[in-house]
């Protein structure tokens, strides 16, 4: 599973014995996989300031978290026909989501411990808005590009009726510069090619011989040329229409459609020259922004467990991922069995002995009566 819980209890014999029995229930019953999650000791301050922390962090968790999703996103978005390959394109420090967060080491380099912890929450901060600020930017000159051309590739679909031509025509296929004489496009159904080139002669007075030609077909219909006297126009198209023949609308512009092509040409030059600085940008500030939050994870158990557990510090932080989904409650109840000491009241009116275990009676109640944060790799797929 891509899933994660980090929790904490008291470093203090009895939990650290607690610890280690969740470690082997866990293993025995293949509820989950544990490792140590090394918090390093920072600057605490006051409780007051750890309270203003608490709130800080649990905005700039959900920040991260959106700005991460987003980021993934665009990944997806950008690469298009390659979506398959996503996966390996969101790295945390060049290695996979899960290896980074179950081998987790924090950076001293970005984040000095030595400093306040006030301090470190503003690194992190300014870090995270300058990210989102550049993905606005960067994908909002992109995305503008993309959908200029996906209009102009959009006018190519479609069917006969409402497809541009300018693609389908060429300057051959029509009598130009005539004053007297006019190129019609006409829509035929195919059931109807037969009936078109025996009465297309006779529909009105004044059309040219053998002038028709077939230009492009779809999946009903046909596109022909016929050429007629201009002041038949009008009547062509009246005895057409009662044959089920329609004639479309089309004024051949030579310098319009050279202008359309090479505005074609231009974006999609344009797109593939934005296309692998944008790829590397997202694929480096996706690394940054994922392992800037999973060190917020870190500081919100910190602070957190001095909040609930007190001074001097002394906790120790567990990774767990469960194995199942379907033993995610399970392995709640173990938890909530294992550390109930550390809230008796409230955990006693929460456990009950429903599901048994030698040695424990477990909880149906969703109850932490220890730290507990959640870390969701899934939102990424």
């Amino acid at each position: 599973m891509s899933e994660f819980w980090l929790i904490s209890a008291p470093g203090d014999n009895e939990n650290l014995r607690a610890l280690e029995k969740m470690n082997m229930v866990t293993s025995k019953s293949n509820l989950s996989q544990n490792t140590k999650f090394t918090i390093p000791d920072f600057k605490v301050g006051t409780l007051d300031s750890l309270v203003g922390l608490s709130d800080e962090l649990g905005k700039l968790d959900s920040f991260a978290e959106s700005l991460i999703k987003r980021m993934a996103q665009s990944v997806v978005e950008v690469m298009e026909d390659a979506k398959g390959n996503v996966r390996e394109n969101l790295l945390a420090n060049g290695v996979d989501l899960t290896s980074f967060v179950t081998k987790f080491e924090w950076d001293m380099a970005k984040y000095p411990a030595k400093q306040p912890l006030v301090s470190v929450v503003d690194t992190l901060a300014k870090q995270l808005a300058q990210i989102e600020t550049d993905l606005k930017s960067r994908t909002a000159t992109y995305n503008t590009l993309k959908v200029t051309l996906e209009s102009l590739e959009k006018k190519s679909q479609g069917n006969l009726f409402t497809r541009t031509l300018n693609d389908i025509v060429s300057k051959e296929d029509f009598v130009l510069d005539s004053e007297y004489l006019i190129t019609l496009l006409v829509i035929v159904p195919k059931q109807n090619y037969a009936e078109w080139q025996k009465t297309y002669e006779s529909l009105s007075d004044m059309v040219v011989p053998r002038s028709t030609k077939l230009l492009a077909e779809d999946k009903d219909g046909g596109l022909f040329t016929v050429t007629l006297f201009r002041k038949v126009i009008d009547d062509f198209k009246i005895k057409a229409k009662a044959n089920k023949f329609m004639v479309r609308e089309f004024y051949y512009d030579e310098m319009e459609i050279k202008r359309e092509r090479e505005e074609m040409t231009r974006l999609l030059s344009d797109k593939k020259q934005q296309y692998g600085p944008l790829l590397r940008w997202l694929k480096v500030n996706f690394s940054e922004a994922f392992i800037a939050w999973v060190h917020i994870k870190a500081l919100r158990v910190f602070v957190e467990s001095v909040l609930r557990y007190g001074l001097p510090v002394n906790f120790q932080a567990v990774l767990l991922q469960p194995h199942k989904k379907s033993s995610t409650k399970r392995l709640r109840e173990v938890l909530n069995s294992i550390f109930r000491h550390l809230d008796e009241v409230a955990a006693a009116s929460l456990l009950d002995a429903s599901v048994e275990i030698p040695g424990l009676q477990l909880s149906n109640q969703d109850y932490f009566p220890y730290v507990y944060f959640h870390i969701d790799l899934s939102l990424l797929d």
